[in-house]
């Protein structure tokens, strides 16, 4: 009996096993905002290449969907609002995204799962997760934390000055 066989059979096998999946889980806080018009913030959440920029998926969209509250029509129209995200490809977006579509958030703490699942066309890696927050009456505001696809698990954060407050990345195994 030879070895040798039995051992590149065993390689392959290995090497033709899936990667083992990862989910990615984003935390944006929503600040408290003290004045006397606060209306919550439309969010567009996505993942961009960390090199040249290209956006590769959206994983959140927190807007007010079909009419308002004030009866005004369809918050669909105050998308273009979230410049950054629009302009990368958001206006070629058929909406409502059926599982990234939301309604707007209240300040505090906002968790985002995107299960390996979802994430599983993503090539491995450099990237970032883009969190862009607009608010009527009030400003705007885009924050970026790095992270890497396909390897170790991983975290990473950073934080903004206004309309947002920290932004946590973690790549979970």
């Amino acid at each position: 009996m030879r070895p040798l066989p039995l051992i590149l059979a065993a390689g392959a096998a290995s090497i033709a096993a899936p990667v083992v999946a990862a989910d990615l889980t984003v935390t944006v806080t929503v600040p408290s905002i003290s004045t006397a018009a606060y209306h919550r913030p439309y969010v567009a959440v996505w993942i961009e290449r960390a090199a040249d920029q290209v956006p590769m998926h959206t994983i959140a969209l927190w807007y007010e969907a079909g009419a308002t509250a004030r009866g005004d029509g369809d918050g669909e129209q105050y998308l273009k609002d979230i410049r950054t995200w629009w302009r990368k490809g958001g206006r070629a977006t058929t909406l409502p995204i059926d599982g990234v579509t939301g309604p707007t958030r209240a300040p505090g703490r906002q968790t985002i799962t995107a299960p390996a699942g979802r994430m599983s066309a993503l090539p491995a890696g450099s990237y970032n997760v883009v969190v862009e927050a607009a608010r009527e009456q009030g400003g705007r505001e885009v924050v970026r934390v790095p992270f890497t696809w396909g390897g170790a698990a991983n975290s990473a954060s950073a934080s903004g000055t206004s309309e947002l407050g920290a932004v946590r990345v973690a790549v979970t195994r």
